[in-house]
């Protein structure tokens, strides 16, 4: 399903029938000036002499390959892949015919680490960036809400202050933070977001990657390890009790693989009973709650050689009207949305593909039969 298109692909898929697609997982990049212009003096001279807390995948050991791109999808008038709407338009919204797209800036990441109101700024600059330069030019976008993660009293602000957007259809959080992001430091995060009646979209990265078995040596290691990483965000809140806490929020596993969740679900719901007492915040089986509050992205999905087996662990899981596309444009790993319904099971493709992702963020879906 792993696809880099080479240049002279097949144009745009213009007037072609089918069911609404929706791409989840979709990458921008802001150029620096464009965010030293948002941001005010103060912040901007601390930009401009320290940069940034958390170093940009490519810049951390091991090195992602090609620089964690599609060769393809580089600007030829400069700057890197992500930071120039026409060509994701092209290569992706228009060769694909996809209706909706959500923007994940992973630069939300790196920002939302760094010293409280420096975060705040920055946070605030590349969601100004998104709205004024993406969102506004093209319909067919959403966007994630960055937010200061380790500033939870001021991440909740900057939700207030975009929830009155709908285009901004989710908050964004990632995989890695200062301690467990089920922690009670955390949860006016999640507050925030039930109340602007937003999902949570947990997205691989952050400051803290490879909990347990130390730093990796390669990056097989680095590139597998997602799974690992988005379950143990999973359970951390399932056992603090933010499920409990929060009946209604809606969290997002974003490019964490999905098929592992089974085998949890199993152990979670062997050991309940016997430690209840060490989670009282947990009042039923562990597979209820997070069947009632999780959801799932494609993209790194399992690809067995045999579909069947896909098929097989996505029965055992039981939650294929929570799973939604996701290509991870513009990274070299990108899923094709016309290669990706094959691997799916034939009875949840439309599903996967658009009609889960309308459900979860209220998107139109297109008209059966009608032209792209």
């Amino acid at each position: 399903m792993t696809s880099t298109l080479p240049t002279g692909a097949p144009g745009p898929a213009t007037g072609r029938a089918g069911a609404t697609i929706v791409d989840t997982d979709i990458h921008p990049s802001a150029p620096a000036a464009d965010l030293k212009a948002r941001l005010s003096g103060e912040h901007r001279e601390r930009w401009e002499v320290f940069g940034s807390r958390v170093p940009n995948p490519p810049e951390f050991y091991p090195r992602v390959r090609n620089a964690g791109f599609r060769l393809d999808a580089w600007p030829e008038a400069g700057g890197i892949p992500g930071s120039d709407l026409g060509l994701v338009q092209e290569q992706l919204l228009d060769e694909f015919g996809i209706d909706h797209g959500v923007l994940i800036p992973l630069q939300g990441h790196t920002f939302g680490a760094e010293e409280p109101r420096y975060s705040a700024a920055l946070c605030r600059a590349l969601n100004d960036w998104l709205a004024d330069e993406w969102l506004t030019p093209e319909p067919r976008l959403r966007s994630s809400i960055a937010i200061p993660t380790e500033a939870p009293d001021l991440a909740a602000e900057e939700i207030a202050r975009r929830a009155d957007d709908p285009r901004f259809v989710q908050v964004l959080l990632p995989t890695g933070g200062e301690t467990g992001f089920g922690s009670r430091r955390y949860w006016p995060i999640y507050r925030a977001a039930v109340e602007a009646g937003r999902p949570v979209a947990a997205h691989t990265g952050g400051i803290e990657q490879h909990r347990g078995a130390g730093w990796p040596s390669f990056y097989l290691e680095e590139h597998v390890w997602n799974g690992n990483m988005m379950a143990a965000l999973v359970t951390n809140l399932l056992c603090e009790g933010v499920f409990e806490e929060f009946p209604s929020l809606q969290v997002i596993c974003v490019e964490g693989g999905i098929v592992w969740l089974a085998p949890l679900m199993w152990a979670l719901d062997e050991a309940w009973p016997r430690l209840r007492a060490d989670v009282p915040s947990l009042r039923k089986p562990p597979s209820e709650y997070l069947r009632e509050h999780l959801w799932f992205t494609t993209q790194p999905i399992e690809e067995p050689e045999d579909p069947r087996h896909l098929a097989t662990a996505l029965e055992h899981i039981g939650m294929s009207d929570r799973i939604m596309f996701a290509s991870d444009y513009p990274h070299w790993d990108f899923d094709s949305p016309r290669l990706a319904p094959r691997l799916f099971p034939a009875d949840a493709r439309e599903g996967i593909m658009g009609a889960n992702a309308c459900r979860l963020y209220g998107l139109p879906a297109r008209v059966s039969g009608a032209p792209r």
